[in-house]
């Protein structure tokens, strides 16, 4: 990490082998984990916890403080977990007095030029591709994929193992396993794909088929389609976990897609 044409702070604190490359500015207050790689033209702000074996690519801004007017220089930070990519001219702001710190999970893919504003919390092994967008106090679970230039309003929820489409606006929250396209954001149907290649089994990816068809194409209400599926359906992780997101949605979730 000898690079005597980067600027690292002395109150940075460094791990073994970590390379940073020409011209990256890394300021105080920051950690960075063993083997991890730092980019030319990398800015590190304070408050970013960086995980081992983290790679930032050139010109990604990591740390800045919340584009929110309300933020008052409260002592937040960014999380960044191991084995995370982030590619050329990510933003990734740190928190603010709401949740204290942005979180990025562990083995997540951050393709260029993606935001993720203050206050988000996204899982593990994520994937947001090109010029996908997170306002701020997002909550992402593990696995969620956004496609290209798809962009979530604030405050709102993805599950786990969801696909939201490229060019997608997401307004409403969007329930675990399924995948949403369209405009307005809809259900089209689970992510059966992503679920096969994680190793659910065809009766597994059945039952989650057989949930959604209650909750999105039978004609009920939220309230009667949870009341059926906690009434008629066997108590499984997934269903439970389903049922959990639903009643748990602040913004209400996305509603099933209906031809004209």
């Amino acid at each position: 990490m000898n690079q005597p044409l980067a600027y690292v702070h002395p109150g940075a604190k460094i791990a073994k082998n970590v390379v940073i490359e020409p011209f990256t500015t890394i300021h105080s207050n920051v950690e960075i984990g063993e083997g991890s790689w730092i980019g030319s033209n990398v800015t590190i702000m304070e408050g970013a916890r960086i995980g081992k074996n983290v790679s930032i690519f050139p010109g990604a801004v990591i740390s800045a403080i919340p584009q929110d007017k309300k933020f008052d220089n409260e002592d937040t930070t960014t999380e960044i977990g191991d084995n995370t990519t982030i590619r050329e001219c990510v933003t990734i702001n740190r928190g603010t007095s709401d949740r204290m710190k942005t979180k990025i999970g562990k083995n997540c893919w951050i393709m260029a030029y993606c935001h993720i504003a203050h206050d988000c919390i996204v899982g593990n092994n994520c994937v947001f591709s090109n010029n996908s967008t997170l306002a701020g106090h997002i909550t992402v679970g593990d696995y969620a994929i956004l496609a290209g230039m798809a962009a979530v309003q604030q405050f709102c929820s993805i599950g786990r193992h969801a696909f939201v489409t490229g060019g997608s606006l997401v307004r409403k929250d969007v329930p675990p396993f399924v995948k949403a396209a369209r405009e307005p954001l809809s259900y089209v149907g689970i992510n059966s794909v992503g679920l096969r290649r994680r190793g659910y089994e065809t009766d597994k990816i059945r039952e989650i088929q057989n949930i959604y068809r209650i909750l999105y194409q039978k004609n009920y209400n939220n309230s009667q389609a949870l009341s059926i599926l906690e009434a008629e359906m066997e108590a499984t992780p997934e269903r439970d976990e389903i049922i959990q997101f639903v009643k748990d949605s602040q913004r209400g979730i996305m509603k099933g897609y209906f031809s004209n």
